[in-house]
This record gives structure tokens, C-alpha cells and sequence, in this order.
């Protein structure tokens, strides 16, 4: 059965999405160009990191990031592990959540939102069971309902009940509360870490 969309979501939020991307893309250009300028120098050349991730209907899009890791490669010349490769300006950029500033272009062409769940990896699309698919009914988001309820610190399965939860229950207070806590998250910086590795990534979706 098709989900029926609120008034919010099918008119509103992706014109909401558009102007306040605009509008803090224009803001924060100057810090923008820092950030740019400084990644070149710390990264040794091209600051912004660009995947294929899976947005709305699990249609893929170039996501664009800050990158936080550097290409050192072992003697075998694989890529190090993550984390050997994550610098210490990386930590800074991921502690502070600016490496996830870049992700406002992507909002802006209309391939993210603002809210919504967290857009994954590619290669995790044939590991979802048919309820957590439905995560992909909607744009994925720079923040999200998980985001602000633990971040990395919770179970994958866990993680995709609450994407899931606000898939069904998309409202303006809802997305307003979920950006002031998003806020208020990033400033006590909750939940970086994920509490099984303590490293600062999620660790890898296996499936059910």
C-alpha cells in the first residue's frame, strides 16, 4: 500500500529544504572556503570526498563530504585501515560535524533534505529486509530522528526502526525539533563514537 503524504511533506518541506540550504550555503561561504582551502593543504590536494549513495527510492547520487582521512596505503598497496588513515584534523572536522557541510549542495539540487534518515552505502541496499527499506521513501537527510537519539551509539537495528518510525510520521514540529536537538547534539557532542568499537565510524552492516 502507498504511503499517503501529509501537506507538510508533498508541498512544504522541499521548498524549505531549498531556501534554508541557500540561505546557510550563503552564510557560511566564507567558512566554506576555509575549510576548502585548509582540507587542500592537510589532504595534500582535493579536500572533498565524493561517494555513491543511495537517496529516494534507492536512486544513487554523488554525495560530497569534507574528506577526513588521507590515502596512506600499506606495503601491500592497499588503503590502511580507517582508522590509521583518520587524521587529526579529520577527528576535528567529524567531532565538530563540518565535514558534513558540503552535503548542503546536495540539498540544495534537491538529492537530500535537511531531515530524514542518514543516507548509507551503497553496498548495504541488498542487506535490508522489506520494513527497513521503507527508509528509502523518502530523501535522506543531513540530520535525522536516529541522529539525535544516539547517533553512532546504537544498533544498526535499532537505527532502522527510528529511520523507519519517521518515514511514517513526517511533520514540521517534528523536523523543527529534531534540528534543535540535532544542535544541541553537536554542541555536547553526543554519541560520535560508536560504543562497541569506539572508533568514528559506524560499524559495517551485516545484515539481520
Amino acid at each position: 500500500m502507498r504511503r499517503r503524504k501529509g501537506f507538510y511533506e508533498k508541498y512544504i518541506k522541499r521548498i524549505l529544504d531549498f531556501l534554508i540550504s541557500l540561505v546557510t550555503i550563503i552564510i557560511l561561504s566564507p567558512l566554506l572556503i576555509v575549510l576548502t582551502v585548509i582540507g587542500t593543504i592537510k589532504m595534500g590536494g582535493n579536500p572533498f570526498f565524493v561517494q555513491k549513495r543511495p537517496g529516494k527510492d534507492e536512486k544513487l547520487f554523488n554525495l560530497i563530504k569534507f574528506r577526513t582521512m588521507n590515502n596512506k596505503k600499506g606495503k601491500d598497496g592497499k588503503l590502511l585501515p580507517d582508522v590509521q588513515r583518520l587524521t587529526s584534523y579529520g577527528k576535528f572536522l567529524r567531532n565538530s560535524s563540518l565535514d558534513e557541510l558540503p552535503e548542503l549542495f546536495n540539498i540544495l539540487k534537491g538529492d537530500m533534505s535537511i531531515v530524514g534518515p542518514r543516507p548509507l552505502l551503497e553496498k548495504y541496499l541488498p542487506l535490508y529486509n522489506e520494513e527497513q527499506r521503507h527508509r528509502h521513501d523518502v530523501r535522506p537527510g543531513l540530520t535525522g530522528y536516529a541522529q539525535v537519539r544516539g547517533r553512532n551509539g546504537v544498533s544498526w537495528q535499532k537505527r532502522f526502526k527510528m529511520d523507519v518510525h519517521y518515514v511514517r510520521n513526517i511533520s514540521f514540529r517534528g523536523d523543527v525539533k529534531i534540528l534543535i536537538e540535532t544542535v544541541l547534539a553537536v554542541l555536547k557532542r553526543d554519541g560520535i563514537d560508536s560504543e562497541v568499537s569506539a572508533k568514528y565510524t559506524m560499524d559495517e552492516f551485516k545484515g539481520n
